[in-house]
C-alpha cells in the first residue's frame, strides 16, 4: 500500500496509470498548480529528493510500500501570512517610532525587544517573500513605494546596516533618529502593501 502524507498528514489519493516516482510527482505536482499550491519540499521513503537526484529517483519504479511525503504552500496561506505580517509590522512602526523616548526614559530594554522583533519580521517576510516567488502572477503586482519586494529591501539593507552599527556604538542619537524617521515610515508602507494583498 502506498501512503502519501501532504505537510505531515496522511491523505488518501488513488494512483491511476502511474508506474514509476516520476509519474506520481509530475502527477502531484499537475494538481498543485490546479489549486494554486507548489510543493517545496518531497520525500521518498524518508530520503529527500533534492534538484541534483530529481531525475535518477523520477526513472525508479513503484513498489507497493512506498511513502510519499509532500511539503506544499498554497497561495491561500501566503496571503494569510502576509497579512499577519501586516499587522505586525504595523505594530512594529509604532515601537519604533516609540525607541528615541523609550531610550530617554532609560527603558533601553523596551527598546532592544523591539529591534529584536523588528530583525525577526524582517526574516520572517523575506522567507515569505520567496515562498511568494512561487506564484509569480499573483505576488509580483505588488510594491512598496513603487518597487518590488526585492529593490525596496536592497534600499532598506544600508538604514538596518547603519542601525545595527548605531546600536553597537551605542549611538543613541542615530538609534533614535533612524527609528523615527528612516525605519518607521517603511514599516508602515510595508505593512499597506502587504494589507492589500
Amino acid at each position: 500500500m502506498i501512503s502519501f502524507y501532504i505537510n505531515n498528514q496522511q491523505q488518501d489519493i488513488q494512483l491511476e496509470d502511474e508506474k514509476t516516482i516520476g509519474d506520481v510527482l509530475t502527477s502531484f505536482e499537475q494538481t498543485c498548480e490546479e489549486n494554486k499550491a507548489a510543493v517545496i519540499g518531497i520525500f521518498v521513503n524518508g530520503k529527500q529528493i533534492t534538484a541534483e537526484i530529481f531525475d535518477e529517483e523520477a526513472k525508479k519504479e513503484l513498489s507497493d510500500d512506498m511513502k510519499f511525503e509532500f511539503t506544499i504552500v498554497t497561495e491561500e496561506s501566503i496571503k494569510y501570512s502576509f497579512q499577519q505580517l501586516s499587522v505586525l509590522f504595523s505594530e512594529l512602526s509604532e515601537k519604533m517610532e516609540n525607541v528615541p523616548v523609550e531610550m530617554q526614559n532609560g527603558n533601553n530594554l523596551n527598546a532592544i525587544d523591539s529591534i529584536k522583533k523588528l530583525a525577526e519580521s524582517i526574516d520572517e517576510f523575506c522567507h515569505l517573500a520567496a515562498l511568494a516567488s512561487l506564484f509569480p502572477e499573483t505576488f509580483t503586482k505588488t510594491e512598496i513605494e513603487g518597487k518590488n519586494f526585492k529593490e525596496f529591501f536592497e534600499d532598506f539593507s544600508p538604514v538596518l546596516q547603519d542601525f545595527e552599527d548605531a546600536l553597537r556604538n551605542n549611538d543613541t542619537v542615530l538609534i533614535g533618529d533612524l527609528s523615527e524617521y528612516e525605519i518607521c515610515p517603511r514599516l508602515k508602507s510595508v505593512s499597506a502593501a502587504l494589507q492589500s494583498i
